[in-house]
């Protein structure tokens, strides 16, 4: 076993390699994300339709030290909600009025989808934006961190339950599975993460394989 000081320590640097991750300029090739394929492998294309302008949300993967490493948490939306209902995401959602920008965005809708004080947050970098068909959003990911794990709240007419995740799950690779789903009325190859029973897909796959896919480049 290791000591709270060592423990803290291997924390610290765990957060300076995220930073570093971030902070590399070039995009990660499409190859390496778990994004949705046709049966012929191609890619299926993210971008607005011809007079559809998209609006802006952002999410927040935020990353909080337990035992001797990071992890973030999932929400499961409610059954309730109009859109994307049961689905497994990330805390976030469109930009309001008084939103002074996109970090101001994903710390405001965490506040509100999980109770956690947006003070409590050090926000270290943010990640490619991606356009999201299903919902005509414009999404760009936003990475924190917290010293301690967070007190969680749940919203409960957003959140049906809350995953929480180990970063290593998402490095190890040994969760991605993929199926052949009919969306839309077209067959297309659907990659995912398993975990704890949940499919984690569409865009939340692909920005949590992005994070995963900068950290690996670290070695």
């Amino acid at each position: 076993m290791i000591d709270s000081s060592d423990r803290q320590i291997l924390i610290q640097h765990r957060i300076v390699r995220v930073r570093q991750a971030l902070e590399a300029g070039d995009p990660v090739p499409l190859e390496e994300l778990l994004m949705i394929r046709d049966l012929q492998g191609q890619m299926v294309p993210r971008k607005p339709a011809a007079g559809r302008t998209p609006r802006e949300a952002a999410v927040l993967i935020l990353l909080y030290p337990q035992d001797d490493d990071l992890w973030f948490p999932l929400t499961v939306r409610s059954p309730h909600l109009p859109q994307h209902r049961g689905e497994v995401s990330l805390p976030g959602g469109s930009v309001d009025p008084e939103d002074a920008d996109l970090v101001a965005t994903a710390l405001r809708e965490t506040h509100e989808e999980l109770g956690i004080d947006p003070a409590q947050i050090e926000v270290i970098g943010t990640m490619s934006s991606f356009y999201i068909p299903a919902s005509n959003f414009q999404l760009t990911p936003v990475v924190g961190v917290t010293t301690e794990a967070p007190e969680i709240v749940p919203n409960p007419y957003e959140i049906d339950s809350v995953l929480h995740v180990p970063l290593r799950l998402l490095l190890s690779g040994e969760t991605i599975i993929e199926e052949e789903w009919t969306l839309h009325g077209m067959r297309l190859i659907v990659p995912f993460f398993a975990i704890e029973g949940y499919k984690v897909w569409g865009a939340t796959a692909l920005l949590l394989s992005e994070l995963a896919a900068r950290l690996r480049r670290l070695g």
